[in-house]
């Protein structure tokens, strides 16, 4: 590895786990994408690097946003049933589909979640519904506003099977299944976007675990690339935790869906 792909690869780590941790998708979303299209490792490879860049995204963040009580554990620990059994058997299915395939597909479900996303803000404009009536409820505070958030879950069995899909997607492409969770989590269940993306980023970590060592078995894994990834992702996972406290949440779902649709764009044209 030359300086300047150590360089480029640990600055794509850090941009990418800042927009992971803030968002909840554990930088495999954005990382694959640059791990391709810019330093041309192949896609299984990859996926592979990205899967151990989630773990390390998971592991920082996760920490700092259950010392500020945005995640719920008790919903997370619920939903990581159905996810780590989706992820073991996509981390199973990736070896039997080509690269091509992979990239198409990963295009084709980014593009569906950014618009769906771009939708919902435009429908809520900036305002998100809270809802009381359920289940598992959490609480925390808002440092954009300075308000308390009370919320609780609605609709468990439609986001449970929703975890097992996201599970399936993030052994198959390995992106932490948080395309899916945020999104679910956010429409299904009624829980405010900054909640969701703190309690998916809590997950991301087992799920990628759950998937990892079939990639290890089947030789994909790089050692020298997995940790300059790893190393930069981590740096950036705690800035993307401290921007996310001063963020809007509408803003943040907006910055979710835009994010989403570019990497489809890019992929789809290359």
């Amino acid at each position: 590895m030359t300086f300047t792909t150590f360089f480029a690869l640990l600055l794509g780590g850090v941009i990418t786990g800042t927009f992971g941790a803030l968002l909840g998708l554990g930088g495999g979303v954005l990382l694959i994408p640059f791990l391709v299209l810019v330093l041309g490792i192949p896609i299984h490879e990859a996926i592979a690097t990205s899967i151990i860049a989630v773990i390390a995204t998971s592991s920082a963040g996760a920490a700092m946003n259950l010392e500020r009580h945005t995640v719920n554990m008790r919903l997370g620990m619920l939903l990581e049933i159905g996810t780590v059994a989706g992820a073991i058997l996509g981390g199973v299915t990736a070896n039997l589909l080509s690269g091509a395939i992979l990239t198409r597909l990963f295009a084709g479900l980014l593009l569906l979640v950014s618009l769906v996303m771009i939708r919902r803000a435009r429908a809520q404009r900036g305002k998100e519904p809270i809802h009381t009536d359920g289940v598992l409820p959490g609480t925390f505070v808002d440092d954009a506003t300075g308000e308390t958030v009370r919320y609780t879950v609605k609709r468990i069995p439609g986001v449970l099977g929703v975890s097992f899909l996201a599970g399936n997607v993030s052994g198959l492409l390995g992106v932490g299944g948080g395309i899916f969770k945020v999104p679910a989590m956010n429409m299904i269940s009624g829980i405010p976007i900054k909640a969701a993306a703190a309690t998916s980023n809590f997950m991301i970590g087992v799920t990628a675990a759950a998937s990892a060592f079939i990639y290890f078995a089947n030789g994909h894994m790089n050692p020298i690339v997995n940790a300059t990834a790893a190393l930069g992702v981590l740096g950036g996972s705690y800035l993307g935790v401290r921007v996310s406290r001063k963020i809007h949440s509408g803003v943040l779902t907006w910055i979710f869906a835009l994010v989403l649709l570019f990497i489809s764009f890019e992929l789809f044209t290359r």
